[in-house]
């Protein structure tokens, strides 16, 4: 009887133990191949059409408020003031929109700077969906931090500014402004605005961001002075 029972137990255990390896062998290729994914996916690029790039760690935190960290599921990006329709879109709307890639580099007051790729949706594209009216002369950039700044509305379609999603072919990292960051080529580091929440059209081209505020240039031109009206 005992002899029995030993030969059932491990006859259970040799079953047990077979369709414990069966499902690893379904299971283990499949998550192998998805981790590997995300890695590549999430590989950093350090060159672009024979360009050294910066890497996304190399920028110095110079925030107001400290790094800030947004659930896309719950993000929207409002664009209002002077529209004929205000618009509010959620992150996977965002994410449909044609793209634009841009080699830029950024150069902060602090003496600092960083050249990487960046690709992300052009503002002019959203503006067009919102409509400016004809009073709206100065685009207001609004982050979740409270952080703001401004650019002309000509800027903003002359230079085809882009709003970044993406930096040297990652998804940008919450330190860089995540979910989206103000891609301002050849302005000063200020005006590269990060966590981007809210778009305003506006009126009034003397306004004047967090910095611009406390005695910095409005215009942020790199060939003009950082201090100053």
């Amino acid at each position: 009887m005992i002899r029995e029972e030993v030969f059932d137990l491990r006859k259970s255990l040799f079953w047990l133990t077979l369709a414990s390896v069966t499902l690893l062998g379904l299971w283990w290729p499949t998550m192998t191949a998805q981790a590997q994914s995300e890695n590549v996916q999430q590989v950093e690029i350090r060159e672009y059409q024979g360009e050294k790039l910066d890497s996304a760690d190399d920028f110095r935190e110079n925030s107001i408020k400290g790094v800030q960290r947004i659930d896309p599921e719950a993000y929207l990006l409002t664009i209002d003031g002077l529209v004929e329709q205000t618009q509010s879109l959620t992150y996977a709307t965002l994410q449909e929109m044609p793209r634009v890639k841009k080699l830029v580099t950024l150069h902060c007051v602090e003496g600092w700077s960083v050249t990487a790729l960046w690709e992300g949706i052009p503002v002019s594209d959203l503006l067009q969906q919102v409509a400016p009216t004809a009073a709206a002369y100065t685009v207001i950039f609004h982050a979740h931090d409270g952080y703001t700044t401004s650019l002309p509305l000509n800027t903003i379609f002359e230079r085809n500014l882009i709003i970044a999603d993406r930096i040297n072919d990652i998804t940008l990292p919450p330190e860089r402004g995540f979910p989206f960051q103000l891609v301002a080529e050849d302005k000063w580091g200020y005006k590269w605005i990060k966590w981007i929440t809210r778009i305003e059209l506006s009126n009034d081209p003397s306004y004047r961001g967090f910095w611009e505020s406390r005695g910095y240039n409005n215009d942020g031109d790199l060939s003009g002075s950082m201090f100053g009206p």
